[in-house]
């Protein structure tokens, strides 16, 4: 059976940097409050003008790059993203048309923070069956358009950038080992963002309430999300037939740095063997995994042999777990 493998991955931040003394200045909160609670310091804004394709078509050049590949080798593009350029098309055309290929399959996914696994395990099983042979994942954000700037409690958490992925096929032994995904659409008004849709279309009322924006519930999506990433993280490596002393390196999405601690207590994964640079980047949503796997590897943390395992939870609730041998 063709097994897919992470050819390439590339990741982009915008210039602008956002920190907790800059937050401190337009909301009632302080560096010590949010780092604490948090584990955040500073985040990426995006610069007006720019949308979430263009952050996606940063990372792809990259990660195209460094699978050395030509582009038009790509059969496929996936961008998990909950802030999308437009709501349609996706924001995978428009990578698509930005990139300059061929027509080529390209779609959204919208899983929220799960949206990047969610399309490594999607371009996974395309590969494994054969349809394609090569795809471009890629999980981007540009948070900062959809967050309600005037409270504290969720405006302080959150990031712009995007990551990618290219994947190719192999019947060498690495590679995608295993996957694990789910989701409970019964606890979605936990973590939502009301206004914009069928069931509450756009009106002055909405946008003066603020009902685009990101609303939820901290405590109760706390408690769901330790939950499903252990489960995540547990059920991928069962699947492989591994353990969490198997793993030479734990990427957890970076929601907070309270629920990645708790995750790899119950997970039993080394703290010294978990990648965090939430500090630095804040909750980028899909966008937080590719991120911090490609500076995982350009930093030497993934080496050749590598187990590398992968953990997600978001809105939905969505969760995810990615198993992968380089």
């Amino acid at each position: 059976m063709n097994r897919s493998v992470i050819l390439g991955t590339g990741s982009y931040l915008p210039e602008q940097v956002m920190t907790n003394e800059d937050w401190s200045k337009r909301v009632e909160t302080s560096d010590q409050w949010i780092t604490e609670r948090t584990g955040i310091k500073e985040r990426h804004f995006a610069a007006p003008g720019q949308a979430t394709s263009d952050l996606v078509v940063e990372a792809a050049k990259r990660a195209i790059h460094d699978a050395k590949i030509d582009k038009h080798q790509l059969d496929l593009i996936i961008v998990g993203t909950i802030s999308p350029d437009n709501a349609y098309p996706s924001t995978a055309n428009w990578v698509q048309k930005k990139l300059k290929l061929k027509p080529i399959p390209s779609f959204d996914i919208s899983a929220a923070c799960s949206g990047f696994l969610f399309g490594l395990i999607v371009a996974d099983s395309l590969i494994k069956t054969g349809v394609i042979k090569t795809a471009l994942v890629a999980g981007a954000e540009i948070m900062s358009r959809i967050m309600n700037w005037e409270d504290r409690n969720t405006c302080v958490l959150f990031g712009d950038g995007a990551g990618a992925a290219v994947l190719g096929s192999s019947k060498e032994n690495k590679g995608i080992l295993s996957t694990y995904w789910g989701a409970d659409g019964n606890l979605g008004d936990l973590l939502m963002q009301p206004a914009g849709g069928s069931a509450m279309p756009a009106t002055v009322e909405t946008v003066e309430k603020k009902l685009h924006c990101v609303q939820m519930k901290g405590n109760e999506v706390f408690k769901h999300a330790v939950l499903r990433m252990q489960e995540a993280a547990s059920k991928s490596l069962e699947s492989a037939k591994l353990s969490g002393s198997d793993v030479d390196l734990f990427i957890p999405h970076q929601a907070n740095i309270r629920i990645i601690e708790a995750t790899i207590k119950r997970a039993g994964i080394p703290p010294e063997k978990t990648f965090i640079n939430i500090a630095k980047t804040a909750n980028i949503s899909a966008a937080t995994i590719p991120i911090a796997l490609d500076e995982a590897k350009r930093q030497g943390r993934i080496q050749p042999g590598h187990i590398v395992l992968m953990s997600a939870f978001g809105a939905g609730f969505t969760w995810a777990g990615v198993v992968v041998r380089f």
